[in-house]
Parts: structure tokens; C-alpha cells; sequence
């Protein structure tokens, strides 16, 4: 049983323990089922009754409710991400910027798709320099959706409302100046992220670039002269520098 649906299930059970324990104790409310008076003895029978219910739906439901996955956790493919951003549209302060990762992502297939049909007039989708080619660019593509991925969990955590509550009450003067200061800094720290890892795949779709551009002049490659072109060195050091903050 997961740590998280343990201590839920420990918190509502010794919760209603506790309950029935503060209501019949002599010392505490003192509540009887066989009270000296009618009342009581049904206020007594109500409250054992409401207990058990509550002790019956509320294990029920802890144990046989399927657990929620994260928005994050479902994203699998291009198109997960996609539905993922689209589903952000709603946040106006990272509006623009959602916009910007969709057509990014077009672009970054548009690109990948192009450098793969280029290499195909080179050489055979079975040949090693192929395939060792194919491998750089998924791990590319793979770099460039993780970027994305860290932008929607920052998407996810950010809470719109309260940052527009904090910049009204502000404008009112309804809070001290030093606690919206530390509010400002942290849904700053949001933005700056978002804005960073954008930034970053843009500098990979430039790297794409670039690199198409060297091919795209080539009538043939000679073994090994793919790992000496420039913008194939300069996605190769993307590629070691990602695995190298990854780990």
C-alpha cells in the first residue's frame, strides 16, 4: 500500500477514534447512549451511527479509489504535450509563451523531418551512418520535450489567481510591502523559468538550423565526416551537457 494512502487511512481512523472518545468520555462531553434523558441517549445513537458511516465510506473510499495521475505523468508523445499546452491557453500571464512552445514543437518536427528526408537521398535508412544520424536527432527531440515537460510542471504549480489576488490587493495597499515583495519573488521565479527553458529550445531549434544548413549543400558524406560537421559537434555537446544536469 502506498506511504501517502497509509497515512490518510491511519489520519481518518484515528480521527473518529478520537471523536468517539472526546464525545462519551465522563470527563470530556460526557455523552451516553443510554443518557438520562431521550435526548441524549438519541444524540448519543446519532453520533455512533454517523461514525460508522464515516469509518465505512471513508475506508471504502481511500481503498478502491484509483489513484490520480499527474497531467505530467501522462504525456507520452508529441501530441500528449500538445494537448497538455493547449490545455495551459487559459493562463494569461504565460499566454504568449504557450503559443510560442506550440509552434516551436511544429517546428521542431517540421525540421527533423527535413534533415531525416535529406539524409534518406544520402544514404539508405539501413546503413550505420543513417541510423547513427537518426539516433542524434531523436535524442534532440527528446532534450527539447523534457525542456517542455519542466515548463508544464511550472504551469501546473502556478497559481494564476492568487498572483492576480496579490498584484490587486497590492495596488489597494491591503498587504505589507515586504510580504507582496517575497510573493512577487517567488511567482517571479515561475516566470523566469518558463522564459529560460523557452529560450533554451530555441537555441536547439537554431542548432537545427544550422546543421541543416550544412547538409542540405551535400551530395554524399563520406564515413565519419557527419561527426566532424560544426552544427553536428554542436548538438553532440547539447546532447553530453543535458545528460551531464540530468544526472
Amino acid at each position: 500500500m502506498e506511504r501517502e494512502k497509509l497515512i490518510k487511512l491511519s489520519g481518518l481512523n484515528l480521527g473518529i477514534a478520537a471523536a468517539n472518545i472526546i464525545t462519551f468520555s465522563p470527563r470530556l462531553v460526557g455523552l451516553g447512549l443510554l443518557g438520562t434523558s431521550a435526548l441524549e441517549t438519541a444524540l448519543g445513537t446519532t453520533f455512533i451511527f454517523l461514525s460508522g458511516a464515516g469509518l465505512i465510506y471513508g475506508n471504502y473510499e481511500l481503498l478502491t479509489r484509483p489513484e490520480k495521475e499527474t497531467q505530467t505523468n501522462k504525456i507520452r508523445t508529441v501530441e500528449d504535450y500538445i494537448e497538455a499546452l493547449n490545455i495551459h491557453r487559459g493562463l494569461k500571464t504565460f499566454e504568449k509563451t504557450v503559443d510560442l512552445l506550440l509552434d516551436q514543437i511544429e517546428r521542431l518536427q517540421k525540421k527533423n523531418k527535413t534533415i531525416r528526408d535529406i539524409l534518406l537521398k544520402i544514404f539508405s535508412a539501413s546503413e550505420m551512418s543513417y541510423k547513427k544520424f537518426d539516433a542524434v536527432i531523436a535524442e534532440v527531440e527528446k532534450i527539447f520535450l523534457m525542456n517542455i515537460g519542466s515548463i508544464l510542471n511550472k504551469l501546473d504549480a502556478f497559481d494564476e489567481k492568487d498572483y492576480n489576488f496579490v498584484r490587486k490587493e497590492y495596488k489597494e495597499g491591503a498587504f505589507p510591502e515586504e510580504l507582496v515583495k517575497e510573493k512577487f519573488k517567488v511567482y517571479n521565479e515561475y516566470i523566469k523559468f518558463v522564459k529560460a527553458a523557452t529560450e533554451d529550445n530555441e537555441q536547439i531549434l537554431l542548432k537545427l538550423d544550422k546543421l541543416l544548413l550544412e547538409i542540405s549543400g551535400l551530395n554524399s558524406i563520406e564515413s565519419g565526416q557527419l561527426e566532424q560537421m560544426a552544427g553536428m559537434i554542436e548538438i553532440d555537446n547539447l546532447i553530453k551537457q543535458a545528460k551531464y544536469y540530468k544526472n
